[in-house]
This record gives structure tokens, sequence and C-alpha cells, in this order.
């Protein structure tokens, strides 16, 4: 190639060029490299948004601010007004601490009969154009 074509490559992605990139959770080893996989773009936003719903405060170490009170609020009786509550809670988390995600929606439902709460996310991630949807069911452990 000639120098005077390299400067005329582009990125062919609609897309910027930022990748997201967290480690896998699980730890499974990547079999080429002998490393850690590592999670990419949408997927790594999606553990993220799943990790900060489970976090409680103080949990991370150095920044007892990054968390929720939604451990707690699992032990109120489940009512409408709680399941509202959860709702803003889970909102406030992830427009502070997840700037990779723009929140959509929140919706949760209550399970009376289970004694918890079942969360939908909706959210875009920055530069992907496709709506993400996290779906989580929570629940107090004794």
């Amino acid at each position: 190639m000639a120098s005077y074509d390299a400067g005329k490559l582009t990125n062919k992605s609609k897309r910027s060029s930022k990748i997201y990139k967290d480690l896998n959770l699980d730890f499974q080893q990547n079999t080429a490299t002998k490393d850690i996989q590592k999670m990419l773009d949408v997927e790594a936003v999606k553990r993220s948004v799943r990790n900060l719903i489970n976090l409680n405060h103080y949990d991370k170490p150095f920044h007892p601010e990054i968390g929720s009170n939604l451990r707690a609020m699992l032990f109120e009786l489940v009512t409408p007004q709680m399941s509202h509550a959860i709702q803003k809670e889970i909102g406030l988390l992830i427009g502070n601490f997840e700037k990779r995600a723009k929140l959509v929606q929140v919706a949760t439902k209550p399970q009376f009969d289970r004694n918890a709460y079942a969360a939908t996310i909706s959210f875009y991630v920055q530069n992907v154009p496709d709506r993400i949807i996290v779906e989580s069911f929570l629940e107090r452990l004794r």
C-alpha cells in the first residue's frame, strides 16, 4: 500500500471507534491467550448494569457512594408504592454511575405471591443504535 493511500483510510463502521471493555467476572480463560476473557461493547454495559443493581453501599472498596439501598427495600412489604420507589432507585443508580448507558425506562412489577419484583430496564448504549433490555428478578435472600 502506498503512503498516500494510508491517509485516505477511514473507519468503515458507522459507530465511533471507542469500544467498551470489561473483564468477564466468570473468570473463564481465553484459550488462545491464556488470559481472562474480556466482555466487549453491549455485553460489557449489560453486565455493568446488572452489577450495579446488586451492589450495596460500601460493597465497593474506596467508593462507598457507589451502590443503592435496593437490598434493604426488598425486606419491606410488597406494595405498588414500594415498586415505584425501587423503580426510581434503579433509575437514579444507572443515571449516576453508568455513563455508557442512556436510560429509557425502568419498569418494576410486584410479584405478590413470591414476595419479589420483576424489573425490566431499557436503555441505549452510547454509539449503538439498538435498544437494550435487561431483565432482573429482585428477591430478598435470608
